[in-house]
């Protein structure tokens, strides 16, 4: 308790700069892990992206298990049976239209379902892929509008510490949904470009207060770059802490208790991405983001003479900010 009266009053200052080695190798290692698991495992891509056929249907006394033998048993490999409500939704592979009719007779015969109430909806994988591609464009113009407006608004230097930031986000969640196993459907999608758009706002409020305390560093300043923008971090820590707060409780409801509860596959698709990506996403504001920052800015002359300067007179900081502006070098 007494931790975290102290932090929410501001009395803790947090080495963030300072302990870059540590971030950038902890980011490293969940990097090649994430990296590992989507060259070994890969996305569980839905149908919706690689093609396949939907079935649904209401079969309220039957069992995860009983509907999935019911698959096997007519030749489907490997079907993904989901509940949505008091209806059933099972994925297969692409069927023939013989296969359909076959497996449509089945479950009608096996659960007492009308063979007319049980739908079936099958997509082409060309389509799946209009859909990749969309969203890939849709991910290309989300980044260009991301760096002109922060380079616009703040410094091109600060636009890539953010974009270095967002695909860090991007990479580990999807490393996520790779070891999980998680299927990637459009809802995954959307998931994805709503924490690109949570990040951002961390980062922003982040640089916007960095911009503020950095603007006033002149020759005579007693901080470096390194120092002040440590400051406006810690500023800004308990802002970026309490957004993630509000923000991850209630879709870790969804995640936990909804998916879990109610059996909500769709909700499970979009609050997974939303509660890593949230995570990571306030990580790498604090973490990721403003260390790289601070290493690109260090290596201005302008800064590089403050840092020299007070090292040569012994100021607290000045040295460990010229040793480390050294070695970011």
């Amino acid at each position: 308790m007494g931790l975290g009266r102290r932090l929410y009053r501001g009395e803790i200052d947090v080495d963030f700069v300072g302990r870059w080695k540590l971030w950038y190798s902890l980011s490293g290692f969940l990097l090649i892990v994430s990296l590992a698991g989507l060259l070994i495992n890969g996305l569980n891509l839905g149908v919706e992206f690689k093609g396949g056929s939907v079935f649904a249907f209401k079969a309220q006394t039957a069992t995860i298990q009983q509907v999935r033998d019911s698959f096997r048993e007519e030749g489907v490999h490997q079907p993904i049976v989901q509940t949505a409500g008091d209806r059933w939704r099972v994925t297969t592979e692409s069927l023939n239209p013989g296969a359909v009719t076959k497996v449509q007779n089945a479950v009608s015969k096996d659960f007492g379902v009308p063979v007319k109430d049980v739908d079936i909806q099958s997509i082409g994988a060309s389509w799946g892929g209009e859909v990749s591609k969309k969203a890939w464009i849709g991910l290309g113009v989300f980044m260009l509008a991301i760096i002109l407006y922060l380079s616009m608004a703040f410094e091109p230097k600060m636009a890539l510490a953010a974009i270095v930031a967002l695909i860090h986000d991007l990479v580990i969640t999807a490393g996520v949904y790779a070891w999980s196993g998680f299927e990637v459907t459009p809802a995954t999608l959307l998931g994805f470009l709503t924490i690109l758009g949570y990040s951002l706002y961390d980062a922003v409020v982040v640089f916007d207060m960095i911009k503020e305390v950095t603007g006033k560093l002149g020759t005579t300043s007693k901080q470096t770059y390194s120092m002040a923008a440590n400051n406006a971090l810690n500023h800004t820590l308990i802002r970026s802490l309490n957004t993630s707060l509000v923000a991850i409780l209630p879709v870790a409801a969804i995640l936990f208790i909804g998916t879990t509860l109610l059996g909500a596959g769709t909700l499970k698709d979009l609050s997974l991405a939303l509660f890593v990506g949230m995570i990571v996403g306030t990580y790498s504001s604090l973490c990721v983001a403003t260390p790289l920052l601070v290493t690109l800015k260090e290596r201005e002359p302008k800064y590089q003479a403050i840092a020299r300067r007070l090292a040569s007179t012994g100021t607290k900081g000045g040295k460990g900010a010229k040793s480390a502006a050294t070695a970011k070098g």
